[in-house]
């Protein structure tokens, strides 16, 4: 996949983090795969671990471009963040070691779970009317959610707002704010899954390939995708689109989805 290409799909990740909170990595991951197909079984580990690198700037600079009326809805949640943090650096770890076959399905297995959750189960698509606390307001998330979200999440390279976004619409955000504050979240579980996919030594690249691995972390593919994601979390912040809640809830299972039938082809 030329560097070209790369850019123009990090056009996507840019968008899918500001609208979803994704922080780029469902979008990243399938990419990182095809881009990388050279490298056999071990793709998988590559584009894990380059999907962190990815959600790392992208979540980091989405936040800092937030307005701090949003993030103050995560004010007292230090906790969570650090149990994020431990997770993910614990999957982090076992992706490392753990077969990549099994780790492909498994994101595929729990994007479509997720997907038929949030169709199913009340909360997201229907919000009840219950949600909030007793003031009225959104529920904090739980600080215990934090070490298997961020176990998960750094596993698998999504990044943990699909768990964090339906969370927080079930606790009575709207899906604008829901998806703002997943990036601060995502942040949280990116950067030590980086420092550890950053870690250790590099796989050895397929001859003839000129693939240049830093640990796990293909640099060129995060530095294309960046390129072209960067500028459109910019200018999104800036300028949110306005989309009805409905629609905009609508839209996030669809990129799930789509994402769980990209990846099929590559078992």
């Amino acid at each position: 996949m030329s560097l070209v290409a790369l850019a123009g799909i990090g056009v996507l990740t840019g968008l899918t983090t500001v609208l979803f909170g994704f922080g780029g990595g469902f979008v990243a991951v399938p990419v990182v795969v095809w881009a990388d197909a050279a490298l056999g079984a071990d793709a998988m580990r590559v584009a894990t671990a380059t999907s962190a690198l990815v959600m790392v700037v992208n979540a980091g600079f989405a936040t800092a471009v937030t307005p701090r009326r949003v993030l103050a809805a995560l004010r007292g949640s230090g906790v969570l963040l650090l149990l994020l943090a431990a997770g993910a650096a614990a999957g982090a770890l076992a992706g490392r070691v753990a077969p990549p076959g099994p780790a492909r399905w498994a994101f595929v297995g729990y994007v479509a779970l997720t997907v038929v959750d949030l169709l199913l189960r009340p909360g997201f698509l229907r919000p009840r009317a219950e949600h909030g606390d007793a003031s009225g307001g959104p529920r904090p998330l739980p600080p215990l959610l934090g070490a298997p979200v961020g176990a998960v999440a750094a596993f698998l390279g999504v990044g943990g707002s699909v768990m964090t976004v339906p969370a927080m619409r079930r606790a009575g955000h709207p899906m604008r704010v829901a998806t703002a504050l997943a990036n601060p979240l995502t942040f949280a579980i990116a950067l030590p899954a980086t420092a550890v996919s950053l870690s250790g030594p590099a796989l050895t690249a397929v001859p003839d390939t000129h693939q240049r691995l830093v640990g796990l972390v293909d640099p060129v593919a995060a530095a294309a995708l960046l390129l072209g994601a960067l500028p459109v979390i910019a200018v999104l912040r800036r300028r949110p689109p306005r989309i009805p809640d409905r629609a905009h809830s609508w839209a996030y299972i669809g990129l799930l989805a789509l994402v769980a039938v990209a990846m099929l082809p590559l078992g």
